[in-house]
């Protein structure tokens, strides 16, 4: 009976209950959100299911990110830097540059939306964050996961980097439900209406051409930016060079998914009620929040005057899609313009900004790296 009774009391000692706090439960209860999120509102899954998955088990088992835990290992490849390098292939393999390069004027929408980068910057060094923080906490107001990651990790912020990720990453499966209402708010529905040239044709030389030039200027301009803008590039190459169709079709889906798996998780588990729930934590996610709307209200208003500046050639919308939040937010630019007229098609006209912006943001964490002499 004592051997029973000494069973069942160490099960119970050693269950998710006896340590468990309201801390824990809140944090689960936010994990369950956004797998609520994620598979009934479909708010982007691919993200949000394994970041929200990672969230749930570090606050039911906590030593799953410990040494020797499955996902300490995983994040080992974040703070390397490594999966988020890995994902720029992916990205760059599943990208058409072809609307950037058919307009070019694009770069300047895109570079806009990095207003929000700066401001996060100097918000968090009046918050009281060091510069290398403070930079390393900017790159959310892009909408960037990959490069967030990146930076933190180069800058040597790996105290922060879970909240940075989340936060990043929170954003980006968020685009569809933070944007619209500036977008609505800064444009009239005349502006909304409009509708956009179709783009000129892109030759196949462009589009090879194109990955090849940017990684030479950008990376012997900013040399720290080769890391990011040659993986994206790369994978650019890959696609479309046509000469190595399987580097392709392996980068942007066996292992762009399986990269997403363990970035997703990894950075899910980096949630624990104990390194989560604080003061530097929200003002983390705050920074992030208003950063990214910054870019987004930059986008739009720098829209408004190339709208004015063309004679009303260039919709405002798509010049919310300059964060890297790639493609959801040209996604969010056709949405909002097919809600004033459904005959509007803006998507390939927003997707040239968006990919600006993915750039844009390399090149700003290129920066950073390069100011505090990080290689």
């Amino acid at each position: 009976m004592d051997y029973i009774a000494n069973t069942l009391a160490n099960l119970a000692a050693e269950s998710a209950f006896s340590t468990m706090t309201y801390k824990e439960v809140i944090m689960i209860v936010v994990a369950l959100v956004f797998l609520y999120l994620a598979i009934v509102k479909g708010f982007e899954p691919l993200l949000l299911v394994p970041i929200s998955f990672g969230m749930l088990l570090v606050n039911i088992y906590p030593e799953i990110m410990e040494e020797g835990g499955l996902l300490h290992y995983f994040f080992m490849l974040d703070e390397w830097a490594i999966l988020p390098c890995l994902i720029f292939m992916g990205v760059g393999a599943m990208t058409d540059f072809g609307p950037l390069i058919a307009n070019p004027k694009s770069f300047i929408l895109g570079a806009a939306a990095q207003f929000g980068i700066f401001s996060a910057y100097f918000g968090a060094i009046a918050l009281g964050f060091n510069d290398k923080e403070a930079a390393a906490i900017s790159i959310i107001g892009g909408a960037d996961g990959p490069t967030s990651i990146f930076l933190a990790s180069k800058l040597g912020q790996t105290a922060i980097l879970g909240p940075i990720a989340v936060a990043a990453y929170s954003y980006m499966s968020l685009v569809p439900i933070i944007q619209p209402f500036f977008m609505k708010l800064l444009t009239t529905e005349k502006e909304r209406k409009i509708k956009m040239e179709q783009l000129r044709p892109v030759s196949k030389m462009e589009k090879i051409l194109f990955p090849i030039i940017v990684t030479i200027i950008v990376s012997m301009i900013l040399p720290t930016t080769a890391p990011l803008i040659g993986m994206l590039m790369l994978g650019n190459l890959f696609r479309e060079c046509g000469v190595v169709r399987q580097l392709q079709e392996t980068a942007s889906n066996a292992m762009m998914y399986i990269v997403v798996i363990m970035l997703g998780t990894s950075v899910g588990a980096t949630t624990s009620a104990k390194a989560f729930l604080n003061i530097t934590t929200i003002k983390i996610v705050v920074l992030g929040l208003i950063a990214f709307s910054i870019g987004t209200i930059a986008g739009v208003l720098v829209g408004k005057i190339m709208c004015v500046v063309t004679g009303g050639k260039i919709n405002p919308l798509i010049g919310s899609a300059g964060v890297s939040a790639v493609p959801m937010a040209a996604r969010v630019s056709q949405k909002v313009g097919a809600e004033t007229d459904p005959s509007n098609f803006l998507l390939m006209h927003a997707m040239g900004p968006n990919v600006a912006g993915v750039v844009g943001t390399a090149v700003v964490a290129g920066t950073f790296m390069a100011v505090f002499g990080v290689g």
